[in-house]
């Protein structure tokens, strides 16, 4: 599985488990028709085990926004390309922004891309 197929799987995932209060295997066993690889349980299992730190960044990033008004898509993206940022010292922190951006294009639309770029790129920044 490629890492954009691996990131587009954890969105769904992790969409899965806010929306319906799902536990993380039960939603892995809903969206994955294959078995799931190495890169996507490190995703799914990290943003899971490091959510509230995750949060609180986004939180600390969102300009006159709160974490209840952002749509459950655009939220599961903030979270895989964080913890990406924060967790994945081998993923280059523009490799986890621009894959987010086209993650974004797919799942959400412009204006959502636009968001979890400013937002992005102020975590970025903050490293």
């Amino acid at each position: 599985m490629k890492r954009r197929e691996a990131r587009e799987k954890a969105l769904q995932i992790l969409f899965q488990m806010e929306l319906n209060e799902m536990q993380l295997d039960q939603a892995i066993a809903n969206v994955m028709e294959e078995e799931s690889d190495a890169h996507l349980q490190k995703l799914v299992e990290g943003v899971v085990a490091n959510k509230v730190e995750i949060d609180a960044q986004i939180e600390a990033n969102l300009d006159n926004w709160s974490m209840d008004r952002l749509n459950k898509v655009d939220l599961a993206i903030l979270r895989v390309s964080v913890f990406e940022m924060v967790y994945c010292e081998d993923i280059p922190d523009r490799v986890s922004l621009n894959e987010s951006l086209e993650i974004a294009k797919i799942f959400s639309d412009e204006k959502s891309s636009k968001f979890i770029n400013g937002v992005l790129a102020n975590i970025a920044k903050d490293e």
